[in-house]
């Protein structure tokens, strides 16, 4: 059977973030089970925030050229895509919504220039990990429909979110094992779940 290739994106502005550190054993778990695993960290790259100007509605292609078209391409030709993000203020961070918006080009041409009606048949898949400082009950809400309608755009679907409460500086969440454990066993079945035949 053909190997489900999963890219893992790393959002967070900390390099060794609790989210960071969250993902990397989802990553371990799903390498483990046999699969190739491509890693991008978000604040090593070149991103410009869109700029609105629907020069993607000529071709569906967006007109700011930067390091964006390189990690979408990498996305759109797995099976699989890993998100990690802190939450900011309720929704991602800075550097996954930059990158996320960049994805209205797809939304254009899917919708705009290409007529595509949405793929209900939907075989790849995204597992989206999060973590925030405080307990408050609505604290993922508005994040989760942000990401459920950022890879409906990809025709992917969310497999799962893994979301921790009370993680704020770097390194709390060493201080729970059972998270690290749960991340990568998540890892682990999403590399079977994508190996399924659809």
């Amino acid at each position: 059977m053909e190997q489900a290739r999963i890219v893992a994106i790393y959002g967070s502005p900390r390099r060794n973030g609790n989210t960071a550190t969250l993902l990397r054993k989802a990553v371990e778990g799903a390498r483990d089970c046999g699969v190739q695993v491509e890693e991008i960290f978000l604040r090593d790259l070149k991103l410009s925030p869109c700029m609105e100007i629907y020069g993607c509605m000529e071709a569906g292609e967006c007109r700011i050229q930067d390091d964006f078209q390189k990690v979408r391409d990498k996305i759109l030709q797995a099976r699989g895509l890993m998100l990690a993000s802190p939450i900011f203020f309720y929704t991602v961070s800075a550097h996954t919504k930059i990158f996320m918006d960049r994805f209205q080009s797809l939304w254009v041409k899917k919708y705009w220039v290409d007529k595509n009606p949405p793929n209900r048949q939907l075989q790849r898949k995204g597992l989206f990990i999060a973590a925030g400082a405080t307990k408050g009950k609505k604290l993922f809400d508005g994040v989760l429909l942000t990401i459920r309608y950022f890879f409906d755009v990809m025709d992917m679907e969310l497999w799962k979110s893994l979301l921790y409460r009370g993680l704020d500086f770097e390194g709390d969440v060493l201080n729970f094992p059972a998270y690290l454990n749960e991340a990568y066993e998540a890892g682990k079945t999403f590399c079977q779940a994508l190996q399924e035949k659809g």
